[in-house]
């Protein structure tokens, strides 16, 4: 919301109708020495009417809008907005996202699996500030990318920043449940969860999927397995992050939803096969639904001047108007 802290300044735009009016009237001019210089008995010097009338439109033209940003910026334009401050703490979130090379199979919504769950991720914390989420990316090995934090801007840099095969081919899905579950496992927060989104079965790492899910039941943390993709044949494009190449075609999709759904009922969790973005959407949305935790919050009031915009553009406009009127139509000033 855009507002002024000293309205009242603007009747001084009252000066341009006023200064016109006694202009066009003769009542205010300017004093101006015409001067023509020729040579001796030579043609005499003469202005391009056309051009140096647009040019003089132009100056005034500068010289108002100069004028309406110099009163704006003595009004002090503002924008108020409010800012949460959490005093509570929330939920926390592993996102545990499988980042192999099939990730980047085109086949969710026109998206890749990896940019559609990337997306979707984006639109689920838009309503939830409160939550703290954290990112496990995951392929033949796994690592903690982001520990939970509600530091949104941190948070959706790293998520941006996932590319498939960055860990290498393969999907260690027990690994990356384990390194979510040991950095919940010291959290204080009111609720934990898991959100597992993977579009393969376990083939990698040393620690079986179904240990890591019982561990989480154990330690009371949520688990959700989101299983990505559809089954079929579908088109892939995919750029090696190490080498540049380019790998595109197609390539058989039929991972074993069994695994997965093994994977959620060993730890109580609930598995979701995920073929569209809506489906995506509804579920990720549900999710960040079933994990709110009521917070108590302050919130602050921040405002952002604007003065300083609106006097740069007056000086730019003054300067634009003093060269056109020194080199272009070659008034002395």
């Amino acid at each position: 919301m855009i507002d002024f802290e000293n309205p009242g300044v603007f009747a001084i735009l009252l000066l341009v109708p006023l200064v016109y009016i006694l202009r066009r009237t003769r009542v205010f001019g300017h004093i101006s020495l015409p001067m023509t210089l020729s040579d001796w008995n030579g043609p005499s010097f003469d202005w391009k009417r056309p051009s140096r009338n647009f040019m003089s439109v132009l100056v005034h033209i500068l010289l108002c809008a100069g004028f309406i940003s110099l009163t704006a910026a003595l009004a002090n334009p503002v924008i108020h907005h409010q800012e949460k401050i959490y005093t509570s703490r929330g939920s926390e979130v592993l996102f545990v996202i499988d980042i192999s090379p099939s990730m980047a199979a085109r086949d969710i919504g026109g998206q890749t699996r990896l940019e559609a769950s990337k997306n979707v991720i984006h639109t689920m914390l838009e309503d939830n500030t409160g939550l703290s989420v954290g990112i496990v990316e995951m392929a033949k090995e796994a690592t903690v990318l982001v520990p939970p934090t509600m530091d949104r801007k941190v948070f959706f840099e790293k998520l941006d920043s996932l590319v498939p095969g960055l860990l290498g081919d393969g999907t260690a899905i027990g690994t990356g449940l384990s390194s979510a579950i040991l950095h919940l496992d010291y959290s204080t927060a009111p609720k934990k969860a898991i959100v597992l989104i993977t579009d393969g079965e376990n083939n990698a790492g040393s620690i079986h999927p179904n240990t890591a899910a019982r561990l989480a039941k154990e330690k009371d943390i949520s688990l959700y397995v989101l299983g990505v993709g559809t089954k079929g044949t579908v088109p892939l494009e995919y750029t090696d992050p190490y080498t540049g190449r380019v790998t595109s075609g197609y390539f058989p999709s039929d991972y074993d939803t069994t695994s997965l759904s093994r994977i959620a009922l060993e730890g109580n969790g609930t598995f979701y096969e995920i073929p569209t973005i809506n489906l995506l959407s509804q579920v990720l949305k549900a999710i960040s639904k079933q994990e709110n935790v009521v917070q108590s919050y302050l919130v602050r009031d921040n405002n952002t001047s604007y003065a300083q915009y609106c006097l740069v553009f007056t000086m730019l406009c003054a300067i634009i108007a003093w060269l056109i009127r020194r080199f272009i139509l070659q008034e002395v000033l």
